[in-house]
């Protein structure tokens, strides 16, 4: 297995999936708590954190999907943060077999139609480049990094962001692989029991994803009131109650 992946704990298998511009990092919070009660399977995306950087396109969901076959693991529940949501959501539509509870945290969402200013606020924060630090102002300036950056966590937030952003100038050209149709077309058929989490303190696209799920998908919605975008390090207690009543279900 080529990914770098760290276990914990003992029991059902839960397994943890970062969000974009982080590592497994994202979880110092939640994990240890998760852990006292499952087996928790924490990982580094391809060219995050310790895993190594990519060499040709990328499929993220087959690569999850290999991450379990090793691990012999049949069936999960699946955690997914922001990209890491995106992931969790394509991959619980290609193998629901695999996936017993599907649970997302202020996810995106492939296919997905965002808005002008979401676009223009990403290449924003892409022309800054080779000026990490710049890139790093850009990006925790969005609205929904308010909270944790005037949080003890904020260090940490920019550290991993830091660490993505540095070895991403060294990533070959590459496309992402998504399963086709898009996951936005597919939510009907979801068949996991599925949460969707999301904080108050959020850019109007990612509330606009959670309202696309309500309309679309049977997603039991939950609102984390004083959360940002980075919920894993700020709202770790709420995140584990909501995470493990609704498995325990």
């Amino acid at each position: 297995m080529e990914l770098y992946y760290e276990v914990h704990g003992k029991g059902y298998p839960v397994i943890l999936i970062h969000s974009g511009g982080a590592d497994l990092r994202d979880w110092t919070f939640v994990e240890p708590l998760l852990a006292n009660d499952y087996k928790v399977i924490a990982y580094d995306g391809r060219g995050a954190g310790k895993s190594p950087n990519p060499t040709k396109d990328v499929n993220c969901v087959e690569d999850l999907n290999e991450l379990l076959e090793h691990l012999e693991i049949s069936k999960a529940a699946i955690v997914g943060h922001s990209m890491g949501g995106q992931i969790a959501t394509d991959f619980a539509l290609e193998y629901p077999e695999k996936v017993s509870h599907l649970i997302l945290l202020a996810p995106a969402l492939t296919g997905f139609d965002y808005s002008q200013a979401f676009k223009e606020y990403i290449n924003k924060v892409g022309t800054a480049a080779p000026d990490v630090e710049k890139m790093i102002e850009i990006s925790q300036s969005a609205p929904s990094y308010r909270v944790v950056q005037s949080s003890p966590h904020r260090e940490l937030a920019e550290e991993m962001l830091r660490h993505h952003i540095k070895r991403s100038f060294a990533w070959p050209v590459f496309e992402l692989v998504w399963p086709q149709p898009p996951a936005s077309e597919r939510l009907g058929e979801l068949s996991a029991k599925t949460l969707f989490m999301i904080g108050t303190e959020e850019l109007p696209d990612n509330l606009r994803v959670a309202d696309y799920y309500r309309e679309h998908s049977n997603a039991r919605i939950v609102e984390i009131p004083g959360a940002d975008h980075m919920m894993t390090l700020t709202h770790p207690d709420e995140l584990y109650r909501h995470i493990t009543n609704f498995i325990k279900e």
